[in-house]
């Protein structure tokens, strides 16, 4: 009897435990940092650097959210392309300035969104790419109308990665994206935020707290209409024709780089993965500056539907397996 007593208590004990950290957990995914925009690095300057027209720009998503962001478009040496940039989870499009630079200077114009419910774009919570997805395709479908791109590539970091790469699936026309630090899908990074709140490995989340982690998922749903498990990068690629480059640091503590592993797995005939030794979250461009910035750019000229033929920017002595990585250089850095 008095065992019962026992397993009683812990049973419920357990039980009740899971639920707060459910409630917990659900929370903190849809209530992440708003960063107001701050200038912390001139987008005007910048623009002025290059002889570009910085403008503030917005659409409305499906659900009436206003969206805005900023468009520049290089006056001089314009190629006549455009890059969509977009940021990481608590960050905003200033936090993709600096990309921003680079792709002026080469002669694209950018067009850099504050994602939803981040920045000065609207919305309650984000969602991981549930909800993005459509609202890419909306960015796009507007610099299709409004600029005439005649090639348009994309480019994400971190939470702004993985929702580029679930949008390829209705975006098809994006003629490459990049995308550096993704999640392979949110129930994965679930697993793994959960053993870094506990110190340990994602046998925490997956494993001893996983009824709290599911449960966290039903709030969602039941607290904000949205199943966060829909968020998934590596369901989205499957079968996707756009070129894809990966790009994760083996030293990355934030999203391991077995997420992107993961994902390339998915459809390694279109998608390169280059891990970078040394480097951390979203930290390539700090250890390789030069081999990165080539990288990217050069990923972007050998898919510009105008060149033909196209070339082939990668060296198969620059690949290892599995097909399709590449090695990289040494260093580190973080941010998300």
């Amino acid at each position: 009897m008095r065992g019962r007593r026992v397993i009683l208590t812990i049973a419920t004990c357990y039980a009740v435990l899971c639920t707060v950290l459910a409630v917990f957990l659900g929370e903190l995914a849809f209530r992440p940092q708003r960063m107001p925009l701050r200038y912390r690095q001139s987008p005007k300057t910048i623009a002025a650097r290059f002889g570009a027209d910085l403008r503030d720009v917005s659409i409305r998503a499906s659900d009436g959210v206003q969206l805005r962001g900023w468009f520049a478009s290089p006056a001089s040496n314009a190629n006549g392309d455009a890059v969509i940039l977009l940021h990481g989870v608590g960050d905003n499009r200033e936090g993709m300035s600096g990309f921003a630079e680079l792709f002026l200077s080469k002669g694209y114009a950018v067009l850099l969104p504050d994602s939803r419910a981040q920045g000065e774009s609207g919305g309650g919570f984000p969602t991981y790419g549930v909800k993005e997805t459509d609202d890419v395709h909306r960015w796009f479908n507007w610099l299709a109308a409004q600029q005439h791109p005649r090639c348009t590539f994309g480019m994400g970091e971190s939470m702004g990665a993985a929702i580029l790469l679930q949008s390829v699936r209705v975006v098809t026309r994006f003629c490459a994206v990049v995308a550096e630090s993704p999640f392979a899908s949110f129930r994965q990074i679930a697993y793994v935020r959960v053993g870094q709140f506990g110190g340990t490995g994602p046998w925490l989340g997956k494993i001893a707290l996983r009824p709290a982690v599911e449960l966290a998922f039903l709030y969602g749903k039941v607290t904000r209409g949205i199943f966060l498990t829909d968020a998934s990068p590596e369901k989205a690629v499957i079968g996707s024709r756009v070129p894809i480059l990966l790009i994760h640091g083996l030293s990355d503590e934030n999203i391991p780089f077995r997420q992107s592993e993961w994902i390339h797995s998915r459809n390694p005939d279109d998608i390169t993965l280059w891990e970078v030794p040394g480097a951390g979250h979203c930290g390539a461009v700090s250890v390789a500056p030069r081999e990165f910035d080539s990288r990217v750019v050069e990923w972007f000229s050998a898919h510009d539907h105008r060149l033909a033929p196209i070339t082939k920017v990668l060296s198969d002595a620059s690949i290892r397996e599995p097909k399709n990585r590449i090695a990289g250089s040494q260093i580190q850095t973080a941010s998300f």
